[in-house]
C-alpha cells in the first residue's frame, strides 16, 4: 500500500493512538514564517448593498425621517429659487437638512462642522442624506435661520398631542437653564475701549474699501474679501455693543442705588440677575473683597463702569449652577408634568428667573388657547406683582414660600398687604397637597434641563439671543420627539401632519 496520505500530518487509522496512560510525546516547535492574514487595501471588492440594507430597521433615524417626512414645511420649499427650466443649482430639500439636525440633537452633536463630517463617515447620516452632499456652511445658516418655522413646529406638534389626549397641561412646570455664551470674559469692555475701537474699526474697513494695501506681499482679490468681511463684521459688533452699552448701564445705576441703600448691611451680589452688580466677567464689590473706603475717581472708572462684550453684545456676564459667573444666556423652558413635553420655550438675557414666569404664561395662553390648571416654579421665580396677575388669570402657583423672619410668623398665613392671588397662594402651599405636588417639579423641569445637558447643551456656539432661540427650539423639537415615540409612537409619527 502506498505510503501517501490524502491529510498529511494527521494519524492513520492503522497507528496507535495513545490513550490517557499512555501521553502522546510533545510535538515540536513550529518552524518558518508565520502565517498571517494581513489587511489589503488596494484590492478591487464589488460591494453589492445599498444604503437602506446597512441601516438596522429600528434605527433611529429612520423615525425621525418618518417624523420629518409629516412636517409642514411648505414654506422653506416656496423660498426655493431652482424650478422647472429655470436656471439655477438644485436644493437641499429642507426636510433632509431638518432631519440631519433633528437626529444631530438627539445624539448630542451640535456643532456644524462635526454634522459636516458624520455625514460622510457615519452610516446614520449617510442614509438620511441619501447621497445628497452637505457642507457645513449650509447646515450652521439652516439651524439658525427659520426661528419662526421651528417655533410654530414644536406648537403644532403639541396641539396634535392635545388634541390627541396624551398632553392635558393640567400641570406645566417651568425652570431656567443657563447656558455659557459664545463669549470669552475678556470680550466686556467699557464705553470709552469701545468708542476707541470703533474708530479703529471704521478706519480700518475704509482703507480696505479703498484697496489701500499694507507693504509686503499683494494680497489677492479674495483675501481682500476675506479681511472686508471681517473687518465690517467687528465693526458692526461694536456697534451693537456700544448701542446696548445704554441698557446696561441703565441697570447699573439702579443696582448702584440699591448696593449704596444694602452698603454696611449684608453683601450686595448682582441684586435680582445674580449676576456681578458692574456686568464684568467676575464678581466686584464687596463680594470681590473691597471695602467700604470711597474709591479714587481713576479706581472707580476702572472698576465700577459697565462692560459690554464685542463678541456677543447680546450675552450678559451670570451666576451659573457651580456659583461662578461666565457669559451666558438664560433660557427657559416649561414642561407638561405628566407626560415631559416640552411646551414653551424662551431665552432671556436676563439671570434672574423672577420675570421670567409671567411672560410664559401668556406664551402658552397664546400658542394653545388655553391656561395650564397649575404652575410649578421654584422660589427663584416668585415675584409677588407677577404671581398675583397670574393667581388672577385662574392659575394656581405652587411656588415654595419663603421663610418668614420673624421664626414666630405662620408663613402660610397672609400677609395685611397681600392681593387676594398672593393670598390664596400662601394658603394653598400650606396644604399637603399643594407640598406633595411641588415635589413633582424638580422630576420633571429639573430633569428636562438635565437631558438637555446631556445632549451637549453646555455652551451656545452661536451668538446672539435669536440664534441661542434657534438652539433651544431644536432641543425642545427634538426632545418631544423622543419623549412622543416612547409615550405615543402612533401620535407622534402623525404629530407633524
Amino acid at each position: 500500500m502506498s505510503n501517501l496520505t490524502l491529510f498529511p500530518g494527521v494519524p492513520a487509522a492503522s497507528e496507535a493512538v495513545p490513550t490517557s496512560a499512555e501521553p502522546a510525546a510533545s510535538s515540536p516547535e513550529p518552524t518558518g514564517r508565520p502565517r498571517l492574514l494581513e489587511p489589503d487595501r488596494r484590492s478591487v471588492r464589488l460591494m453589492t448593498s445599498d444604503l437602506d440594507s446597512l441601516l438596522p430597521p429600528d434605527h433611529n433615524a429612520r423615525a425621525v425621517w418618518a417624523y420629518v417626512q409629516r412636517m409642514d414645511l411648505a414654506p422653506l420649499v416656496g423660498e426655493v429659487r431652482a424650478r422647472g427650466s429655470h436656471p439655477g443649482r438644485p436644493a437641499i430639500d429642507p426636510a433632509l437638512l431638518m432631519a440631519l439636525w433633528l437626529f444631530a440633537t438627539l445624539e448630542g452633536v451640535g456643532s456644524a462642522r462635526a454634522l459636516d463630517r458624520l455625514c460622510t463617515e457615519h452610516i446614520a447620516y449617510r442614509w438620511l442624506c441619501g447621497g445628497v452632499g452637505v457642507n457645513y456652511h449650509t447646515l450652521s445658516d439652516f439651524r439658525v435661520a427659520h426661528t419662526a418655522l421651528l417655533e410654530k413646529l414644536l406648537v403644532d406638534g403639541v396641539a396634535t398631542l392635545l388634541a390627541a389626549g396624551v398632553v392635558d397641561m393640567a400641570r406645566v412646570a417651568q425652570d431656567g437653564i443657563r447656558v455659557r455664551a459664545s463669549a470669552g470674559a475678556a470680550s466686556f469692555k467699557r464705553r470709552k475701549t469701545i468708542e476707541a475701537a470703533q474708530k479703529l474699526a471704521r478706519e480700518q474697513v475704509a482703507k480696505l474699501r479703498e484697496r489701500g494695501d499694507e507693504p509686503g506681499a499683494e494680497p489677492t482679490a479674495r483675501q481682500m474679501a476675506a479681511r472686508l468681511r471681517a473687518a465690517e463684521d467687528l465693526e458692526r459688533r461694536l456697534d451693537e455693543a456700544q448701542r446696548r452699552m445704554a441698557d446696561v448701564e441703565a441697570v447699573h445705576r439702579r443696582r448702584g442705588k440699591k448696593a449704596m441703600a444694602k452698603r454696611g448691611r449684608q453683601p450686595v451680589v448682582g441684586d435680582d440677575d445674580d449676576s456681578p452688580p458692574q456686568g464684568g466677567s467676575e464678581p466686584q464689590g464687596h463680594e470681590a473683597g473691597a471695602t467700604d473706603q470711597p474709591l479714587a475717581p481713576d479706581e472707580e472708572d476702572k472698576k465700577n463702569a459697565p462692560r459690554v462684550s464685542i463678541t456677543d453684545p447680546e450675552a450678559r456676564v451670570m451666576k451659573m449652577g457651580d456659583g461662578g459667573f461666565r457669559p451666558a444666556f438664560n433660557g427657559q423652558f416649561a414642561t407638561d408634568v405628566a407626560t415631559q413635553i416640552i411646551v414653551g420655550v424662551d431665552v432671556t438675557d436676563v439671570g434672574s428667573d423672577k420675570s421670567q414666569m409671567e411672560p410664559m404664561v401668556d406664551q402658552i395662553e397664546k400658542a394653545y388657547g388655553r391656561l395650564p390648571g397649575e404652575f410649578l416654579v421654584d422660589n427663584g421665580f416668585v415675584n409677588l406683582g407677577a404671581l398675583e396677575r397670574v393667581e388672577g388669570r385662574g392659575v394656581a402657583v405652587i411656588a415654595p414660600v419663603q421663610k418668614p423672619r420673624d421664626p414666630s410668623r405662620d408663613p402660610f398665613q397672609p400677609l395685611p398687604g397681600d392681593g387676594p392671588g398672593v393670598a390664596a397662594w400662601r394658603t394653598r402651599m400650606g396644604t399637603d397637597e399643594a407640598k406633595a405636588t411641588y415635589v413633582l417639579r424638580a422630576a420633571t423641569a429639573e430633569c428636562v434641563n438635565a437631558i438637555a445637558r446631556n445632549r451637549a447643551l453646555k455652551q451656545f456656539n452661536v451668538r446672539g439671543r435669536l440664534k441661542a432661540r434657534a438652539v433651544l427650539l431644536w432641543h425642545a423639537l427634538a426632545h418631544n420627539l423622543r419623549r412622543a415615540l416612547t409615550i405615543a409612537p402612533t401620535v407622534a409619527l402623525g404629530a407633524a401632519a
